[in-house]
């Protein structure tokens, strides 16, 4: 793909997430076991953009040219571009390799996975980057049944709540541990429903049919999914429409208005059965039209039209979309999307892409009843025009067309948003919420959402600081309050393999650095050694970290601790891969952590990346720190000493590496973390590295000290926590994509290259 999102790694409105962009894996869900418990003022804000698309200067397939090894002083003299590929070889090559290879398996998914495991293992060896946190982790209370709604970590289909189960009392949390881990023990086989129900009657649980979620605390911008990246509207209008397929709640797609699909034998031609029978209605429920094929191409074009920042997800994917975007094409029948005939639609794509199905979740493959598009003043193409005086499309819940489980009846600004059952939606008999409530909450009463979860007005929400204390004074905390799982985000510590800005790009009298040439010099060919970089990351101790942002009690909840989340896929079918030589067979059901895990043991690299006892025994690569270890730290240090000593580089007391972190002085959590970490590194490594705080006085200081940079000579650190990244589709290469040698390869930006 030649367009992926980046996140902001740390936020600086302590609010809610109202702006973060549909495939960052960043936002605010409703208070169960889904990576969004958090819905309140501990939440953290991502904001996403597209790299932009580039030259690349290393193709993907063809490996980077290896060198003999270079001086520090051979290096400064490179070319730059020469440079990024010598320095992308000698630090990234194994992974490259494997990766590359990984990449072409386009025919077994569960062998192309766990191939990505085991290059994102080489990744993590590497050191380049020590994963540290995602966003969730949060104390919340809930009547939400866990395992009931999609957890899946991309797409949208996490916001639909019309198969939920939802008790009329508040869940206890013995309980819901026991379900997860039933959870766990049947996910893909379809019968966790039916044991789950059973469970709840026994524990003398009741069930209702109605969802009261708050809508954190913002209006949605638009009523038009396909015009929006925003949290905010996808959460509501998500719940409106039916897509082709839908993940359920053991995280299997199924037939949605799709009853079935076929893929062409070259991989480049998805061809989808529509369900027939199908109204699209308005919000009085009075049917406007046919569900037809049709509707996703004019869904599509719509889409792509709008310019809202969507058709990006799918540049370089679907047949010519670049082409039209660009507008070098303006028949939009040369686009990949056709409607065969009314029950028929084909998608045709630019090159095979196996994870194609799992794109389906976003909205941007939403349908458009082009009838009622067309009846609202809509045009496509270059007669587009949101502006024109007779385009009313998307302006208020009643000027769209319905085909979902729910009808919007009534949306009161900063009040509440209401949803009933739409009575002609074809899997009506099948639907356990028959309406939702979602009040407006702008969080000015520090304990209002937690009073109201308590009384039943809400339910679910997470905690905030306040709200905790009032939970553990009414004796409800031990008995009612869990920690969410975390979402998709994975925030990490990068590392500058060879630096060469000491001020920042925009303003060259900010966070100016205060090394001296020698100093600089050593961070630099310290940090190009791999057990150097190791060392680091074994000194850091990353719950003292993050318990300067949310408290000694959560202090672990979000941190991560691989790259691609543990949990992310799961192997479909039994697979057997090489690990060191030996073949090793990984039966159906493993995650995708699992296999990441048995690389680096099978390595002898001692990083826990993957803990089968974390998450109550399902399992995760999150709410622990498999990293931090003082004495492997110190281990990694002295051999990274005797390497360089080889090389005529000198590390000792007298002689310490000193490595500038770039923080946001005027924020108090912000300055306390990075605090934290000087203190741990130093500590860990005896006083021969030492951690340089670069003050940024306000957060457009640190953003340009890495993440408003385009290239990697940009970078001014030697250290940063600046960004992180979230998923866009259901394929490990979401990830580590963005470490290819390019300059559409984000993350190697960071690294200081390309």
């Amino acid at each position: 793909m030649k367009n992926r999102k980046q996140v902001l790694a740390v936020l600086l409105a302590g609010t809610v997430i109202a702006g973060s962009l549909a495939g960052c894996g960043g936002g605010n869900a409703p208070a169960t076991d889904t990576p969004a418990a958090e819905n309140n003022s501990q939440a953290e804000t991502t904001a996403g953009t597209e790299a932009p698309a580039t030259d690349e200067t290393v193709a993907e397939g063809e490996e980077p040219a290896a060198s003999s090894a270079k001086t520090m002083e051979e290096l400064a003299a490179m070319e730059y571009d020469e440079r990024s590929t010598y320095l992308y070889e000698q630090n990234l090559g194994e992974f490259y390799e494997l990766y590359t290879e990984a990449k072409a398996e386009v025919s077994d998914l569960s062998k192309r996975h766990a191939m990505m495991a085991v290059a994102e293992a080489k990744l993590l060896e590497s050191g380049v980057m020590n994963p540290q946190t995602s966003l969730g982790g949060a104390y919340a209370m809930s009547r939400v049944v866990p395992g009931t709604v999609t957890s899946v970590l991309w797409g949208n289909d996490e916001y639909r709540f019309h198969n939920a189960l939802v008790t009329t009392e508040l869940i206890k949390t013995v309980d819901r541990t026991e379900m997860k881990q039933k959870w766990a023990e049947l996910q893909g086989t379809g019968t966790y429903l039916d044991w789950v129900k059973t469970y709840l009657e026994e524990k003398g649980y009741e069930l209702m049919d109605s969802y009261a979620f708050n809508n954190f605390g913002s209006d949605p911008t638009t009523w038009d999914i396909l015009s929006t990246s925003q949290t905010v509207d996808s959460y509501a209008l998500v719940n409106t429409y039916d897509g082709l397929l839908e993940y359920d709640n053991e995280n299997v797609q199924q037939p949605a208005l799709a009853t079935s699909y076929d893929v062409s034998d070259d991989g480049l031609t998805y061809t989808f059965h529509i369900r027939e029978g199908v109204d699209w209605v308005d919000s009085q429920g009075r049917k406007v039209a046919d569900v037809k094929a049709d509707d996703w191409v004019a869904g599509f074009q719509h889409m792509i039209d709008t310019n809202g920042g969507l058709g990006d997800l799918v540049d370089g994917i679907v047949l010519n979309v670049s082409g039209y975007i660009s507008g070098e094409i303006t028949d939009f029948s040369q686009v990949g999307v056709k409607a065969v005939d009314d029950y028929t639609l084909e998608y045709t794509l630019e090159t095979p892409i196996p994870y194609f199905p799992s794109m389906l979740g976003y909205n941007v493959f939403a349908p458009l009843s082009r009838d009622y598009y067309t009846s609202q003043g809509g045009k496509f193409g270059e007669e587009f025009d949101a502006s024109a005086a007779d385009y009313s499309y998307g302006k208020s819940p009643d000027n769209i067309a319905y085909c979902g489980p729910f009808l919007i009846t009534n949306f009161t600004s900063k009040n509440v948003i209401v949803f009933k059952q739409n009575e002609s939606y074809w899997n009506k008999d099948n639907v356990t919420i028959k309406s939702m409530s979602w009040p407006y909450e702008d969080q000015s009463d520090a304990t209002k959402m937690y009073n109201d979860v308590k009384s039943g007005v809400l339910t679910g929400s997470g905690l905030n600081t306040s709200e905790v204390e009032t939970a553990k004074a009414d004796g409800l905390f031990d008995d009612y309050v869990f920690v969410g799982a975390t979402d998709g985000t994975t925030f990490s510590m990068y590392y500058n393999l060879f630096r060469t800005a000491y001020a920042n790009s925009n303003d060259d009298t900010k966070v100016v650095s205060v090394l001296t040439d020698e100093e600089k010099a050593l961070a630099n060919a310290a940090l190009g050694n791999a057990n150097f970089r190791l060392a680091l990351s074994f000194s850091m101790d990353k719950a003292a970290r993050q318990a300067q942002r949310v408290g000694e009690d959560l202090k672990l909840g979000r941190l991560r601790n691989s790259y691609v989340p543990g949990n992310f896929v799961t192997l479909e079918n039994e697979v057997t891969i090489d690990i060191n030589g030996t073949a090793t067979t990984f039966p159906a059901g493993t995650l995708y952590g699992e296999i990441v895990q048995a690389q680096l043991d099978a390595d002898g690299v001692p990083i826990k990346a993957f803990d089968k006892a974390a998450d109550d025994g399902v399992g995760s690569s999150d709410g622990y720190d498999g990293w931090y270890s003082p004495e492997n730290a110190a281990a990694y240090l002295e051999k990274a000493i005797e390497e360089l000593a080889a090389q005529g580089v000198v590390i000792d007391e007298e002689h310490p590496v000193r490595l500038e972190l770039p923080y946001t002085s005027s924020i108090e959590w912000s300055t306390n973390q990075a605090n934290a970490v000087k203190q741990s590194v130093e500590s860990a490594l005896g006083g021969k590295v030492e951690i340089v705080l670069a003050d940024g006085a306000d957060s457009n200081e640190w953003y340009y000290t890495g993440y408003y940079t385009d290239y990697g000579y940009e970078a001014n650190y030697n250290i940063t926590d600046v960004s992180g990244w979230g998923p866009d589709y259901g394929d490990p290469a979401t990830y580590l994509d963005i470490f290819l040698p390019d300059y559409s390869g984000y993350v190697a930006k960071s690294l200081g290259i390309f």
